[in-house]
């Protein structure tokens, strides 16, 4: 009888381990799922009217990004580095002539610093694909606005007819149409 008792007892501490096991993993789940949302919240703090451009831009990014806005802003709508290819950044930032206009290009390091903000927020550029120099002719900008009918020509100071906010560099507000 002692032989049954104990193989009896040995069955049930067999079905229990699988139990426990499982019953660890899902605590040691929710408990990680809770840490790491509790980790990534500081994401969620800045209100999406408040971050402007598509992607949001942490701090070592941010002078670029403002030399960017005061060297390109000062003169036209600044556009977000979203909107064209990495290559047409490149190019623009290579060039004094920019669309007519005699410009004294940046130096370093002001310009590596407007660099790194444009091309690490800048889109890949395809081999096969003609640089978009014009706003209108760039697939992104397209895939941007998709199903939007454009009441008049893409130009670059024309954001603001659907994006009332694109001065202050704001392009997530929309006009009510």
């Amino acid at each position: 009888m002692s032989k049954f008792v104990k193989h009896q007892s040995r069955k049930t501490q067999l079905k229990r381990r699988p139990l426990g096991l499982i019953l660890v993993i899902v605590a040691w789940s929710l408990a990680m799922g809770w840490v790491l949302s509790f980790a990534t919240s500081a994401y969620s703090t800045t209100p999406t009217s408040e971050i402007g451009t598509v992607d949001v831009v942490p701090a070592q990014y941010q002078l670029g990004k403002e030399l960017y806005l005061e060297n390109c802003g000062s003169c036209h709508l600044p556009l977000p580095p979203e909107v064209l290819p990495t290559q047409t950044w490149r190019n623009l930032l290579q060039d004094s002539q920019h669309y007519g206009v005699q410009l004294t290009p940046l130096i370093d390091p002001p310009r590596m610093l407007v660099w790194r903000y444009l091309s690490t927020f800048s889109r890949s550029h395809l081999q096969d694909e003609a640089t978009p120099y014009r706003v209108n002719s760039s697939r992104y900008f397209q895939a941007l606005h998709p199903q939007v009918d454009l009441i008049r020509p893409v130009e670059i100071n024309s954001c603001v007819s659907c994006h009332p906010t694109a001065r202050d560099f704001n392009f997530r507000t929309l006009n009510g149409e």
